[in-house]
């Protein structure tokens, strides 16, 4: 059995054992069933389903960095009085190979302030991206391959 889909099952299990149906009972159940499932990994085969779980959560965690760094520029950006900014359009050509990875990817880099993704190539292999400040692209990419991008292809490895 899928160790989510029996992590699931105990969580649900959870609910009707204590007779309390909300989402955070249900949460509190799932992290239980996690907890058992983790004792027992070896035995039924989820040690992957542990790896993964910490790389979803590396990757939220990231999101949550990236979110907070972004802003923070973007409004440092704008609060200048000079309003030094160099907006321009860079290309990304990502790694990622299924359709899911590009969208997360091209979702997680449209969702932090200060870029925008407009256009997928028509072979899917190219983003292009709008940048507030562009001024130097190489970085940027940099900052895609190592951050965003690496998180993904490290997930679904």
């Amino acid at each position: 059995m899928n160790p989510f889909v029996a992590n699931l099952l105990l969580a649900l299990v959870w609910l009707v054992v204590t007779g309390t149906f909300s989402l955070g009972n249900l949460i509190f159940g799932f992290v239980l069933g996690a907890g058992s499932l983790f004792l027992i990994r070896e035995q039924i085969g989820a040690v992957s389903y542990f790896r993964r779980g910490k790389k979803i959560v590396s990757l939220i965690l990231f999101l949550i960095y990236d979110l907070a760094i972004s802003a923070w520029r973007v409004a440092r950006t704008v609060l200048n009085p000079k309003l030094d900014v160099r907006p321009g359009v860079f290309l990304y050509r990502h790694r990622v190979s299924s359709e899911f990875e590009i969208a997360l990817l091209s979702n997680l880099v449209g969702l932090t302030p200060g870029t925008l993704i407009f256009d997928i190539s028509d072979d899917e292999r190219t983003l292009f991206i709008h940048a507030l400040d562009c001024s130097d692209p190489n970085a940027r990419r940099r900052e895609i391959r190592d951050g965003f991008e690496r998180r993904i292809l490290e997930l679904f490895a």
